[in-house]
C-alpha cells in the first residue's frame, strides 16, 4: 500500500529538495519572519524578474493567489511590502542573484545590536542609537519584519530552472487571454508553533514541562558555546589570582540572514576570526611566551549577531565567580571585527570616546593605539586612529565595557559605516571579500592554494600578533613572530567554501566526522549545540596551539586516570589523524590544548527574565515540517465538477446499497429442493 501511493505521490508532485525557509524567531516584544498555514500554503506560480510583472500577480491575474517565483535582484523592502499588504499573493520563492547584487544587500538593521551595546541615555547619550554613526546604511531591517507568508530561497539554479519550465509550459498567457488549466503551482510548508512573544511562547513552553507528561515546546533560546584559550595555561576549574593581567583578545564567530541557517558570514565574521586564529598559532610559536608578564586569552564568541549572547554571559558569569577569570583581571581587549575589505591597507582602531575621559583609562588606551600602530611599521597594513569623537561600532567589546572601563580597541577595516555591502546576508560570501583560485584546481590544490585574501589577512595577523606581544611584556625581536598564509589560507577554504577537506579530517575526533558536510559551511547559532562552527574553531585552535603528547587513546580519552596530565590546565583530544601515502587508514594521536568551552546562553533565560531589556531574548520557533513541492492544478470548475460527480456517486452507491439490503431475502433466496416437497 504505502509503496504503491509513493509512486502516485512522485508522479503527482516535484520535491524541491535544496531550499531553506524563513523560519520565526521571537524577541521580548515582536515576533520576525515567516510562516505558512497549518496545512502549507499553495498558489499559482508566476515568475517575476522585473517590477512590471507584479501588475499581474497585485492586479491582473485571474487565477489568485499567486506563489511568485522572484528574482534575486528583486528581493527588497519595496516589493516585500506590497506583497505583503495584498492577499493576492501565498507565497514567495526567491532565486539566488548571480552574480551578488552589485548594488549591495543587507537585510539587517542600519544600527545593529541597538540598545545592547553599551551607550544608552545614561552613558554617551550622543551616541546611541546609532546617532553619531549609522553603521549599517545598506541595512533595509527585512530580517526584522513579520511575513505572515511563507519565503523560500532556492539553492539550485537547476530546481529553479525546472519551475521556470513548468511556469511557461503552463502559466504564460497566450495571445492575450487568460492561460489554460491545468496550471503549475507551488506548495510550500513551514508552520511555526511558537507566537508573539519570547514572552509568550517561553511561558507556554514553561507551563507544558511542568504539568505535561510529553510536553510540546513550542520554541528554544538561541544558544551555543564561546571558545576560548590562553597561551599560558591557567586552572579552568579554579579562580586565577586577582593580581594576574590577562589581555583579552576576541572575536564573533555567528552570522546570519534572511533565511534559516544560510549564514556565510565572510566579512561579518569569518575573516575576523581566522585571523585571530592565526594570531594564536604565530604567538604559540614563540619561544619564551612562558616568560611574558601577562598572560594573554584568545575568545570565540558564539550568538553576537542577536543582541551579543555569547559576550554578555561570559561577563555574567565572570561577574558572578562562574568563571576562571574575573573582570578585574582583564588589563586591556584587542577585538576584531570586520577586516577583510581594507581600503589602501588601511585598518581603523576604534576607541570609546566615553570611558577615555577617565585619565588612567586614556592613559593605557594610548599605550595599545601606540603598540599596535608601531607594530604595523614595515608591513602591507597601515593602523590608523578612526577618531576620539567616534564611538565603538558594534562590538563584544562593548558589553565588556557596560560592566567595568576597561582599555581596548576595536580593528575594522571601516572608519564610519561599514564597507561591507552585504552585511547579515546571504550574498557575503568568499566572493564578497576577493577570494578566487584559478580554473582547474582539484580539491586538495584549491585547499593550499594562498589567495590574496590569505595573504592580506596574514599580514593583519603577523601585524596583531606582535602587537600583543610587546603588550604582554615580550622583550624579544618579534622578527620572527609572524601569521602562516598557508594556514590563514586552510582556514578560509574550509570555513567559507567546504569543511569536508583533508585538514579539517585530519584534526577532529573520530565521532565527530559527520558534521563536515558537503555542504557550503553555515555560521548560525541556532538552538543545537555545539554548532558546526563552534567544534571546527575548536579544533582547530587545539590543532595551531596545542601539542602532540604520547599517549595511547584510553589515557588521552580519560586523563584523569593518567599521572602528570594536570587535566585541570589542559583538555585532551584523541583526533583522527591525516591519511598516510597511498592508504586507506588514519594515524590518530592526543593533542593537549588550553581550549575550552564555556556556555553561550543568554542569562535572561538562567534568570527566567523572558522580557529584559539588559540581555538577549531571541528565541527560534519549533516546527514539524520544512518542505516545498510543484505540481500541476486543475481549474476550480473542474474541481468542482469531480466533486459534484463524486457526491451523487457516492449517494447512488449508498441508495443502491440500501436497496440491495431490503430487498437481500428476494435477491438471494435458495431455490427449494423439489424432492423435500411434501403431498
Amino acid at each position: 500500500g504505502s509503496c504503491q501511493g509513493n509512486s502516485v505521490e512522485r508522479k503527482i508532485y516535484i520535491p524541491l529538495n535544496k531550499t531553506a525557509p524563513c523560519v520565526r524567531l521571537l524577541n521580548a516584544p515582536p515576533q520576525i519572519g515567516c510562516q505558512s498555514s497549518i496545512s502549507g500554503d499553495t498558489g499559482v506560480i508566476h515568475v517575476v524578474e522585473k517590477e512590471e510583472d507584479l501588475q499581474w500577480v497585485l492586479a491582473d491575474g485571474p487565477d489568485p493567489p499567486y506563489m511568485i517565483l522572484l528574482d534575486g535582484n528583486l528581493f527588497n523592502r519595496r516589493v516585500l511590502l506590497q506583497l505583503k499588504g495584498t492577499s493576492r499573493v501565498s507565497g514567495l520563492a526567491v532565486a539566488m542573484a548571480k552574480p551578488n547584487p552589485p548594488q549591495g544587500f543587507s537585510p539587517g538593521l542600519k544600527c545593529p545590536n541597538d540598545g545592547f551595546g553599551v551607550y544608552s541615555k545614561d552613558y554617551g547619550p550622543e551616541f546611541a542609537h546609532c546617532n553619531t554613526t549609522v553603521w549599517n546604511p545598506m541595512g533595509t531591517e527585512l530580517s526584522y519584519e513579520d511575513f505572515d507568508f511563507p519565503i523560500f530561497l532556492l539553492e539550485d539554479a537547476n530546481e529553479t530552472q525546472v519551475i521556470k519550465q513548468c511556469y511557461l509550459d503552463h502559466n504564460v498567457p497566450r495571445d492575450g487571454s487568460r492561460p489554460e488549466y491545468p496550471l503549475c503551482a507551488m506548495q510550500l510548508f513551514s508552520h511555526m508553533h511558537a507566537v508573539t512573544s519570547t514572552v509568550t511562547c517561553m511561558r507556554r513552553s514553561s507551563l507544558q514541562s511542568t504539568f505535561s507528561i510529553n510536553p510540546e515546546i513550542v520554541c528554544d533560546p538561541l544558544l551555543d558555546y564561546n571558545v576560548w584559550s590562553t597561551l599560558q595555561p591557567i586552572n579552568s576549574s579554579g579562580k586565577v589570582e586577582p593580581e594576574k593581567e590577562v589581555i583579552m583578545v576576541a572575536t564573533r564567530i555567528d552570522s546570519h540572514s534572511f533565511f534559516w541557517n544560510i549564514a556565510p558570514g565572510a566579512e561579518s565574521a569569518v575573516s575576523s576570526f581566522v585571523t585571530h586564529l592565526a594570531v594564536a598559532e604565530a604567538l604559540h610559536k614563540a619561544s619564551d611566551v612562558h616568560l611574558l608578564h601577562r598572560n594573554i586569552m584568545f575568545t570565540f564568541f558564539q550568538g553576537e549577531t542577536f543582541d551579543y549572547i555569547g559576550s554578555s554571559r561570559m561577563v555574567y558569569d565572570m561577574e558572578k565567580d562562574k568563571f576562571p577569570l574575573r573582570l578585574d583581571n582583564i588589563h586591556s581587549f584587542v577585538e576584531l571585527n570586520q577586516v577583510a575589505l581594507r581600503n589602501d591597507s588601511v585598518l581603523w582602531m576604534h576607541t570609546d570616546p566615553v570611558s577615555r575621559m577617565n585619565e588612567s583609562v586614556d592613559v593605557q588606551v594610548q599605550e595599545l593605539l601606540s603598540t599596535l600602530s608601531s607594530s604595523s611599521t614595515g608591513a602591507s597594513v597601515t593602523l590608523q586612529e578612526a577618531g576620539f569623537s567616534q564611538p565603538l561600532p558594534p562590538s563584544s567589546f562593548q558589553r565588556f565595557l557596560r560592566a567595568r572601563h576597561i582599555p581596548g580597541v576595536v580593528l575594522a577595516d571601516h572608519r564610519t559605516a561599514f564597507q561591507n555591502r552585504y552585511y547579515q546576508s546571504m550574498y557575503d560570501t568568499p566572493e564578497n571579500i576577493g577570494m578566487q583560485y584559478p580554473e582547474g584546481l582539484s580539491p586538495e590544490e584549491t585547499l593550499e592554494y594562498v589567495t590574496d585574501t590569505a595573504k592580506a589577512l596574514a599580514e593583519l595577523g603577523t601585524v596583531v600578533a606582535r602587537a600583543l606581544y610587546r603588550l604582554a611584556g615580550g622583550a624579544s625581536s618579534v622578527d620572527a613572530i609572524q601569521a602562516d598564509p598557508r594556514t590563514v589560507t586552510r582556514m578560509l577554504y574550509g570555513f567559507l567554501i567546504k569543511m569536508n577537506n583533508s585538514w579539517f579530517q585530519s584534526i577532529i575526533k573520530p565521532d565527530l566526522k559527520g558534521i563536515l558536510g558537503d555542504d557550503v559551511p553555515q555560521h548560525y547559532v541556532a538552538v543545537s549545540s555545539p554548532v558546526n562552527t563552534t567544534y571546527l574553531v575548536q579544533y582547530v585552535l587545539a590543532n595551531l596551539t596545542g601539542t602532540v603528547v604520547n599517549l595511547t587513546k584510553e589515557e588521552c580519552q580519560n586523563p584523569e586516570k593518567t599521572p602528570n596530565s594536570e587535566k585541570e590546565l589542559y583538555d585532551y583530544a584523541w583526533v583522527q589523524g591525516s591519511l598516510g601515502p597511498n592508504s586507506t587508514a588514519r594515524t590518530p594521536f592526543c593533542v593537549r590544548s588550553t581550549v575550552h568551552l564555556s556556555k553561550a546562553l543568554s542569562p535572561a533565560f538562567e534568570l527566567r527574565q523572558w522580557s529584559s531589556t539588559e540581555y538577549s531574548t531571541w528565541t527560534e520557533s519549533r516546527w514539524k515540517d520544512i518542505r516545498a513541492r510543484i505540481f500541476l492544478v486543475a481549474s476550480r470548475e473542474l474541481e468542482m465538477i469531480t466533486l459534484v460527480v463524486g457526491i451523487v456517486i457516492l449517494i447512488l452507491s449508498l441508495l443502491a446499497t440500501y436497496f440491495i439490503n431490503a430487498k437481500a431475502d428476494v435477491l438471494f433466496s435458495l431455490p427449494r429442493d423439489p424432492a423435500a416437497v411434501s403431498y
